[in-house]
């Protein structure tokens, strides 16, 4: 979650710019395109996500009835709706780095001794997060695991799971998205702890789901064995709630229960309780969005916008539309600089004029002013902070795309931040390589003299998550 200072607007646009750059409309529509046909590996593949995973080798160790029901999971998985959910840090809504969330588990009695298998999503460390990929594995708990040894927290982390909440990332699951995220009842609904003012624990402007932690209480502790108990709610590292749920009468797990909510006790027995998960803490981001109007359902993802806004048609296809002539005032008179054969060049002076112009640059002289917005172009363009968020968010195809659309895509770089920024991703993606490999590490101190990473990215981004 964010600091105490970043709630309200400034969350939510923090949300609006995640959803703008983090899954890009191409993105989504490679990859359900790729799905629809059966192929899962290339719909991880367009969305950013490797696999480290063997179908075959998994058959053979944990036997074929368990590779058989990851082999549906895989082909129901929707690679770009679980990156969309994924849980993402402040300031600049990127992936939670050295995450590890169990997406599956998989009873293996028999095979691979009392231990059970998770599919599970993983994030690199934050020195190694170039491209914000994200990586499927099986995990077993075994040390033999060199994928988990190379990884900080190869174990699924108990406060990040989504193996309670498929719909998050199972295609075929995601119309549960209204009814888990509460988007059929009132904002704010106190819905169903029993206390008085069920709000009285929680501090205000949280953007706690509260209305749906007895019934996601109830999905966790039947998860566990369990039909009543007690959980914990994490606020955030300072701040949690003890969730008691008494039995379910009805049976339903879904249904009302009857809840309390009281502050944790500071003696620590709370740590052995089981963890609310955070997709279930929290009012979704998307929905909180669109109640606010920052955001419009053709701007969500399919599936999302489907289960949240039921009718609404689904958004068009996005068409680029190429941008014509830039005007420059140059030398008293407004002149043109527009792409020509894929380059951009000024279009109301003749080439003998701009050789003896760029000529006379070189000898450092005063160059036309539309050579200079040419060369401004090329250092330092408008579209500079833009073409940041998409090489944060690893959507680098986007930003060759906006440089392409104002340089054209046979223009050569001049050195300036541009060229400095794309060279630094394409460094970082070596990082990531060589972390993927293996054969680098353990931390940023191995990064040599390359560049270094802006202060915001944390490398222990405990009190930053964003929700």
């Amino acid at each position: 979650m964010l600091t105490r200072t970043a709630y309200g607007d400034t969350r939510l646009s923090l949300w609006q710019r995640v959803r703008e750059f983090a899954v890009p409309p191409s993105m989504i529509e490679t990859a359900t395109a790729r799905r629809r046909t059966g192929d899962w590996a290339g719909a991880c593949a367009a969305a950013g996500v490797d696999v480290d995973l063997d179908l075959r080798c998994a058959a053979r160790t944990y036997g074929r009835e368990s590779a058989a029901r990851l082999r549906a999971d895989l082909r129901r998985l929707a690679p770009d709706l679980l990156r969309w959910h994924m849980p993402r840090i402040a300031p600049d809504g990127l992936l939670r780095p050295g995450l590890t969330i169990a997406l599956a588990r998989y009873d293996t009695a028999g095979h691979h001794g009392e231990r059970p298998l998770f599919l599970v999503a993983r994030t690199p460390p934050a020195w190694a997060d170039a491209g914000q990929r994200i990586s499927l594995a099986l995990w077993d708990g075994s040390p033999d695991d060199a994928g988990a040894r190379r990884h900080p927290h190869p174990r699924p982390d108990r406060r990040f799971r989504l193996d309670l909440h498929r719909h998050l990332w199972d295609a075929h699951r995601s119309d549960e998205l209204r009814a888990r995220s509460g988007a059929d009842r009132a904002p704010h609904d106190g819905g169903s702890p029993t206390e008085p003012d069920p709000w009285q624990h929680v501090p205000a402007g949280y953007g706690c789901a509260v209305g749906r932690w007895a019934a996601e209480a109830g999905v966790l502790l039947a998860a566990e064995g369990c039909d009543s108990g007690a959980v914990t709610v994490r606020l955030d590292a300072r701040h949690r709630l003890n969730l008691r749920l008494s039995a379910d009468e009805d049976g339903g797990g879904l249904g009302p229960r009857s809840a309390r909510i009281t502050p944790a006790t500071p003696d620590g027995g709370t740590r052995a309780l089981p963890v609310l998960p955070d997709a279930a803490t929290w009012v979704l981001p998307d929905l909180e969005l669109l109640r606010t109007g920052r955001i419009t359902a053709d701007r969500l993802h399919p599936l999302v916008a489907a289960a949240l806004t039921p009718g609404h048609p689904p958004a068009p296809v996005r068409v680029p539309v190429p941008a014509g002539p830039r005007l420059v005032e140059c030398r008293g008179a407004r002149h043109r600089i527009g792409l020509v054969d894929g380059v951009l060049v000024p279009l109301d002076h003749d080439p003998a004029e701009v050789r003896r112009e760029t000529l006379l640059a070189e000898l450092t002289g005063t160059p036309l002013p539309c050579l200079q917005a040419i060369g401004e172009a090329h250092r330092r363009p408008e579209c500079l902070a833009d073409v940041r968020e998409r090489i944060g968010h690893g959507d680098i195809a986007g930003a060759l795309a906006v440089v392409e659309g104002l340089l054209g895509p046979d223009a050569l770089l001049r050195d300036g931040v541009l060229r400095d920024e794309l060279e630094a991703a394409a460094q970082r993606r070596i990082v990531y390589g060589l972390f993927r490999t293996g054969l680098f590490g353990p931390g940023p101190d191995r990064l040599g003299p390359g560049p270094r990473r802006p202060a915001a990215h944390r490398s222990h981004p405990r009190h930053t998550t964003a929700r």
